[in-house]
């Protein structure tokens, strides 16, 4: 049985990790453990860098929260400013114990009251609950879920780039 940690209590990031070991590993057996640990970095990061760091510190933090398992998987969602608009995107980390495996979703962009809200300090989450009259959407379908009338919901968005990120795992021989 292969041992997973997932550095969230987000069912949603707890679900792409799982559907994307399942997918690239299909004949694994997988035991799926969840915890809280900090990201080291704001809130809301507000760049490429600070989302990259946030998804490796909770991957590196797992590791320390818990010593035995076999992978540490890491999620962190991020925003940054482009011209006169702000994209969304986030960062995958998947550590072993002497491996690496990054990845980072497609990016989209955000509505211009959601943008205005976070200028004013708000995290993208509670931008949106309150622009799309939602609540706690960042554990549901997110922006993207929200953005594209769940056609790709914060869920098979973050799959994705874990697939992307067990590259690494799935041709040893490679890396």
């Amino acid at each position: 049985m292969i041992k997973i940690i997932v550095a969230s209590k987000n069912p949603v990031k707890i679900k792409a990790v799982k559907n994307g070991f399942e997918k690239m590993f299909p004949n694994q057996d997988f035991k799926f453990i969840s915890v809280s640990v900090p990201s080291g970095v704001a809130d809301q990061p507000l760049s490429n860098n600070e989302t990259f760091r946030g998804a490796k510190n909770r991957a590196d933090n797992a590791s320390k929260e818990i010593k035995d398992a076999h992978f540490y998987c890491g999620i962190e969602g991020g925003i940054e400013p482009m011209d006169n608009e702000m994209e969304a995107f986030a960062w995958v980390v998947v550590k072993s114990a002497d491996t690496y495996g990054k990845s980072r979703t497609a990016t989209f962009f955000i509505p211009k009251q959601v943008v205005k809200l976070i200028k004013e300090g708000k995290e993208l989450g509670d931008a949106d609950d309150i622009v799309f009259n939602r609540n706690n959407s960042k554990q549901e379908n997110g922006a993207v879920g929200i953005l594209t009338g769940n056609i790709t919901d914060r869920t098979k968005y973050y799959t994705e780039a874990v697939i992307l990120a067990l590259i690494p795992f799935k041709n040893v021989d490679l890396y």
